[in-house]
């Protein structure tokens, strides 16, 4: 993969990092998402809703692999076994780039899955960490970087990326999600992401994030250590 993604829940790679995606799978360049949990505990929908939709998401986006994890929502800790789960997904997959979670947010899960990715791409490149099958283990692979995309929190990004031209599919793709974000025929209980007024929020941080950069749209990222480059020129 060029860039593997990583969300806490189905739905979180598509709100803070889709237009990233729409953007470099239209340049040709192979996109992942890997999801921990189903979203099993959301108010509204199930976790099989959200399987069926996060499929449709991901073809919209396209990508060319998805898959879900199946750790606690809400419950899953920063352990042993979930940091193996997560160093497999990044050996199989060895992405240049990997997306996480932001570092700080309003629900608890966002927070430590950053935690358990940036811990899991670093472990994933040490050969004595084993993973796969005992006949067959899984080679050791570290990203180049890992870049935490922001979610609820405002927060300064460190990198922007110009998603103008691509916030059309961001939106497919979110609204690929149905059963959480805004639909005047639903009758499940309103969440502060279902009113009209969510998606307007999100359409604006496109606008903020891109502005003091020169883009129509962007989306930012932080990241823990500093970014390099070969050239000053190469920076805008």
């Amino acid at each position: 993969m060029d860039v593997l993604a990583f969300g806490a829940h189905p739905d979180d790679v598509e709100l803070s990092a889709g237009g990233t995606l729409a953007k470099l799978a239209a340049q040709g360049k192979r996109c992942a998402i890997v999801d921990l949990t189903r979203g099993e505990l959301g108010t509204r929908g199930s976790a099989e809703i959200r399987d069926r939709e996060a499929a449709a998401s991901a073809a919209i986006l396209g990508l060319v692999h998805r898959e879900n994890l199946g750790l606690a929502d809400g419950f899953f800790d920063v352990n042993e076994a979930s940091l193996r789960l997560a160093i497999s997904a990044i050996r199989r997959l060895r992405p240049s780039v990997v997306l996480a979670n932001a570092l700080e947010d309003r629900h608890p899960d966002h927070g430590r899955g950053a935690e358990l990715v940036a811990r899991a791409a670093f472990l994933s490149g040490l050969p004595k960490v084993v993973t796969g099958p005992a006949d067959a283990p899984e080679a050791a692979w570290r990203p180049r970087a890992v870049y935490h995309y922001i979610q609820d929190y405002d927060r300064k990004p460190d990198v922007v990326v110009d998603i103008t031209g691509h916030l059309d599919t961001k939106f497919e793709a979110i609204l690929a999600f149905g059963s959480q974000f805004h639909d005047p025929n639903s009758d499940e209980p309103a969440t502060p992401i279902s009113s009209p007024e969510f998606l307007d929020h999100v359409r604006g941080r496109a606008t903020s994030f891109g502005r003091p950069v020169g883009f129509l749209h962007g989306e930012g990222f932080e990241v823990r250590r500093p970014v390099g480059t070969d050239s000053l020129l190469n920076l805008l």
